[in-house]
C-alpha cells in the first residue's frame, strides 16, 4: 500500500511558525506548547508532559507487538545574560554549541524574568571600523556583547529596564522560503519536529493507524545533552531519533535526501534497526543516504546513556551549515516524513 500524501503547504507553514517561536534550551516552553496545541487536534493521540516539560504523545493501537517511539527536539541554541557591563551592554553565557562568529551582528531578543522583551543585537566589543580599523579581535565570550535598543549607558540603567543575570537571549532565526529551500537558524531540530507532526497529520487524515502503538517525544533539553535521557516509556522496544543530517565536505549527506546515520561521536547505532529502516526506504522508493557524523550526539544516545534498553537508530533530512545559518530542501524533508510514515505503517 502506498504512503499517505504529505501536505507540503501545511508542513511549510507549521515549520515557519515554529521557527519563529524563540526556544533556547531551558526556555523552550512556548514552542512545546505550540506543538502540543497542534497535536491536540488528533483524538487518536493521548498527550502528556514529563516533569522536565517535554511533550509525550501516544497513539495507542491494539497489537501484540511492543510499542515503538520517535523523538525530535524543539529546543535550540541561545544564551543567557552572564554580566551587565558598566557600559550597560551585556555579556553572555552560551547555551549549546553556539559559534560566536556565526551570530555576530544578528538581532536578538532579551526576555526578562518579569515577562518583558527587549530588542538588541550581538556585536564584537570593538565593532566600529572607524575606530578599530582592521579588526582581529577574537570572537569569544570575553569580547561578544549585546547592544540593547534602549537608552542605557550604565549597569544601573540596564537593570532599570528589568534585565537581570540569567535572562534568556534568543537569536533571530531569519526564516526564508524560496525555490524549494528553507533557510533559517534552528532547522536543527525544528525541521524534524515538523516531520513528525506532518507524518501524524497525513496518517490520521488518511484514516490509517500505525501497526503498533507509537510514542512521540518532543524533547526540550537536547542541545545540552540530556533531552531524551528521560521520557521514553520502559515498554518501548525501538526508538527512532529524528534529527538533522550533517552536510559538508567529507559527508555523504545532502539537502535532497534523508540520511540514516550509522555512527556519530557517541558510537554506532543499532545494526538490526538500521537494516529495517534501509529495507523500508528501498521498498517505498524513499531517497536516502547513509553517513557518519564526526561531531554529533543525539537524544537517542542520551536515552541509551541513561540506561534505555531499546534498539535505536537516527534518521533525518540533510541540513547545510549546521549550528550556523542552516538550509534544507523540501526533497530531503519530504523523504524524511515519508520514512517516518513507512516505519509507522509497515
Amino acid at each position: 500500500m502506498s504512503l499517505p500524501k504529505i501536505d507540503e503547504k501545511y508542513f511549510t507553514n507549521f515549520l515557519v511558525d515554529l521557527l519563529n517561536i524563540p526556544s533556547p534550551t531551558g526556555f523552550a516552553e512556548p514552542a512545546v506548547a505550540f506543538v502540543e496545541k497542534e497535536l491536540s487536534r488528533y483524538k487518536q493521540l493521548e498527550l502528556s508532559r514529563t516533569r522536565k516539560g517535554a511533550l509525550l504523545a501516544k497513539w495507542n493501537v491494539e497489537s501484540s507487538l511492543p510499542p515503538v517511539a520517535l523523538t525530535a527536539h524543539v529546543d535550540t541554541l541561545g544564551a543567557v545574560v552572564k554580566e551587565i557591563k558598566s557600559s550597560g551592554r551585556l555579556k553572555l553565557s552560551r547555551i549549546g554549541g553556539v559559534q560566536w562568529n556565526t551570530v555576530e551582528t544578528e538581532g536578538v531578543w532579551v526576555f526578562t524574568s518579569k515577562g518583558e522583551k527587549i530588542r538588541g543585537s550581538i556585536l564584537i566589543d570593538t565593532a566600529s571600523g572607524h575606530i578599530y580599523g582592521s579588526n582581529d579581535t577574537p570572537r569569544n565570550d570575553a569580547h561578544m556583547e549585546i547592544r540593547l535598543d534602549a537608552r542605557t549607558t550604565s549597569e544601573k540603567e540596564t537593570r532599570a529596564l528589568g534585565i537581570n543575570i540569567g535572562d534568556c537571549v534568543a537569536f533571530d532565526p531569519r526564516v526564508e522560503v524560496t525555490n524549494g529551500f528553507i533557510r533559517s537558524r534552528f532547522l536543527d531540530d525544528k525541521a524534524c519536529v515538523a516531520n513528525l507532526v506532518a507524518a501524524i497529520k497525513s496518517i490520521a487524515e488518511s484514516g490509517r493507524s500505525p501497526v503498533r502503538s507509537a510514542y512521540f517525544l518532543i524533547s526540550n533539553y537536547e542541545e545540552v545533552g540530556h533531552g531524551a535521557a528521560a521520557g521514553i516509556p520502559a515498554e518501548v522496544a525501538e526508538l527512532v531519533t529524528v534529527d538533522m543530517a550533517v552536510v559538508g565536505e567529507g559527508q555523504e549527506s545532502d539537502e535532497f535526501h534523508a540520511t540514516l546515520c550509522i555512527k556519530d561521536s557517541g558510537g554506532p547505532y543499532h545494526e538490526g534497526l538500521n537494516k529495517k529502516l534501509r529495507a523500508l526506504a528501498e521498498k517505498h522508493n524513499i531517497p536516502y543516504k547513509t553517513d557518519v557524523y564526526p561531531f554529533y550526539g543525539s537524544d537517542g544516545e542520551a536515552f541509551w546513556r541513561a540506561g534505555g534498553d531499546v534498539a535505536m537508530s537516527l534518521i533525518g533530512p540533510g541540513i547545510d551549515a549546521s549550528h550556523n545559518y542552516e538550509r534544507a530542501h523540501m526533497d530531503g524533508l519530504n523523504a524524511t516524513t515519508n520514512w517516518i510514515m513507512a516505519y509507522l505503517l509497515d
